[in-house]
């Protein structure tokens, strides 16, 4: 169709003057025929952009659902930066430590477990008591003949020991034993069973799913000085917390001796006042940053067990002297000599026991100890004991056991010669002391001469009398507690040199601060020594005013986050 005319030029919004695509004809009259024949010919066109219709605006869907996530963005960016502003860095609680340790002694075994704070004060953990469980059986040296046996004995407090500590640290818990008078007892009388002992011990404890760290035998000088840092630590005599927040150290001058009496062996620790001129009878050790500096001794041979058992023998011998007779030995030790009887062996009479007491026991067994003076050449009998209850020559007969003129006319020995400086301040006495003086109602400071009155009058009273008013639980050591009063007066007074005026510097006590008094929390406090000091953990902490608000805004936050899914999801399209 021919081009009859001219119409307005159309424009896109976009590219301009709109061109006619191709094969379209003459839009208007007018229209020149070259440029309408071009277009019908085909000629390139760009194609055509539809013109958009003026807009309409947000429905309220969308209105909604951008102020809900505008209020999300808000909200989160809002608790962002309270977590971020308002944290503080602090140090978290230390985690807990426990430790394990055995105290092997001659008459029984005792296990005590000890926990203590990670990150230590000056190297030295703050160690407190958290169990204690005496062991059923005697000592493990009383095992030499069996040793596998020992094993079996330490068990009942092991489990005990399992259930209170966490089993997630069973495995960094370390455990130790230690053997004290009775198994150097043993190692001296016959080594290869002692060395029996140990490796059977070692192997039960080794089974454990703790750290065990092994066996070891204590010396005697170990022993008296664990014991003197077991009863300063306790009494807050080492390290205390003050009122202002701080760790402190007491004056050295307020640290307090320690006196020590086991079954086998007894033990004497303190401060002196000079310089100590034996360098063997000192121990030198650091706690809490500071260097402490003691006398100990500890006397073989001279625990009660053994010493009340020396004393028998010792009469033994006496009465089996030649032309030993009425009277012989001591003053009044032997009301006769020991007396062969058709029936039941031999019999004595015994200043120490009780009058009206009467007993039987084996010869022999009063010589297995390398304590025993020699034995007799017949064994084989029993020995009948008969008490006679004579303070006199019972004190007596014990003072032939300390060797005092060793000492004559020196001010700075005790007694078989050994060196000891003045006693001086105030002394602790735990283990056989406490239990002796506990039983005979003087752990309340009675004077010297009101402590030995007491025991006094209770060795001249009559068994059946001493039976009879005895509490439950005593029979097995009711015969001997004369004998053991008499003996601590003895080696407090004419050994270690206590008087009238210092004797009320002595307290008789078994526990202090919650926990034992004994050589193992000091061994466990020197232990942790050795184990290396945790740093403390570090973590971030907020107050709580800046806490809530920033919950509060992490609440709105996903309030609005919902609101807007909620919304995208559910509103119908308007």
């Amino acid at each position: 169709m021919p081009c009859t005319g001219r119409a307005p030029r159309l424009y896109s919004a976009v590219l301009g003057p709109a061109r006619r695509p191709a094969g379209v004809g003459c839009l208007s009259p007018g229209e020149d025929e070259g440029r309408c024949s071009q277009w019908s010919r085909g000629a390139p066109a760009a194609p055509r952009v539809p013109v958009l219709p003026p807009s309409m605006g947000l429905t309220w869907k969308q209105r909604v659902f951008t102020a809900l996530l505008g209020a999300a963005a808000v909200s989160g960016l809002t608790a962002l930066l309270l977590v971020l502003v308002g944290t503080m860095n602090v140090l978290l609680p230390p985690d807990t430590k426990f430790g394990i340790v055995f105290d092997a002694g001659s008459s029984h075994t005792s296990l005590f477990v000890y926990q203590w704070p990670a990150n230590k004060e000056n190297d030295t953990g703050i160690v407190s008591q958290a169990l204690a469980c005496q062991a059923e059986g005697p000592g493990i040296s009383s095992y030499a003949s069996d040793p596998a046996r020992v094993g079996e004995s330490l068990q009942g407090c092991l489990e005990e020991a399992l259930a209170l500590i966490p089993k997630a640290k069973h495995h960094e818990t370390p455990m130790f034993l230690g053997a004290t008078a009775g198994m150097r007892l043993l190692s001296r009388k016959n080594r290869s069973q002692a060395e029996d002992v140990f490796a059977a011990v070692s192997r039960a404890l080794g089974q454990s799913p703790v750290d065990f760290r092994g066996a070891e035998l204590l010396t005697g000088q170990d022993e008296g000085a664990f014991g003197w840092i077991t009863i300063n630590y306790i009494l807050g005599l080492l390290v205390k917390y003050s009122f202002s927040g701080e760790w402190i150290r007491p004056l050295e001058e307020t640290l307090v001796g320690a006196l020590d009496m086991g079954g086998a062996s007894t033990q004497i620790t303190f401060v002196p006042g000079g310089p100590i001129l034996d360098k063997t009878a000192q121990a030198t050790f650091r706690l809490y940053g500071a260097d402490h500096t003691v006398y100990t001794h500890s006397y073989l041979c001279f625990g009660r067990d053994q010493a009340l058992s020396r004393v028998l023998a010792e009469l033994v011998q006496v009465g089996l002297r030649p032309g030993a007779g009425r009277g012989a030995g001591p003053a009044g030790a032997l009301s006769g000599p020991v007396l062969p009887q058709a029936s039941t062996g031999l019999l004595i009479r015994h200043p120490c026991y009780h009058s009206g007491y009467r007993g039987t026991l084996a010869l022999a067994s009063l010589y297995e100890s390398p304590c025993a003076p020699a034995a007799p050449p017949d064994l084989s009998q029993n020995l009948t004991v008969e008490g006679t209850g004579n303070p006199g020559a019972c004190v007596e007969a014990l003072r032939k056991l300390f060797n005092f003129s060793s000492c004559d006319g020196r001010e700075d020995c005790a007694f078989a010669g050994v060196y000891q400086p003045p006693v001086q301040g105030q002394f602790y006495a735990f283990s056989n002391f406490y239990y002796t003086f506990n039983f005979l109602n003087l752990t309340s400071k009675p004077s010297l001469s009101g402590a030995k009155a007491t025991i006094w009058e209770f060795c001249l009273r009559p068994w059946k009398l001493v039976e009879a008013s005895a509490p439950p639980g005593q029979d097995r050591w009711l015969r001997d507690y004369c004998a053991s009063g008499l003996y601590i007066l003895t080696l407090l007074v004419e050994g270690y040199g206590f008087s009238e005026e210092t004797w009320g510097g002595i307290e008789f006590r078994q526990q202090a601060g919650g926990a034992d008094i004994g050589w193992t929390l000091g061994y466990m406090l020197n232990l942790t020594n050795l184990i290396p000091a945790e740093a403390p953990a570090q973590g971030w902490a907020q107050s709580f005013g800046v806490w809530v608000a920033g919950v509060v805004f992490v609440v709105l936050t996903l309030a609005a986050t919902l609101g807007a899914v909620a919304v995208q999801v559910f509103w119908l399209q308007d």
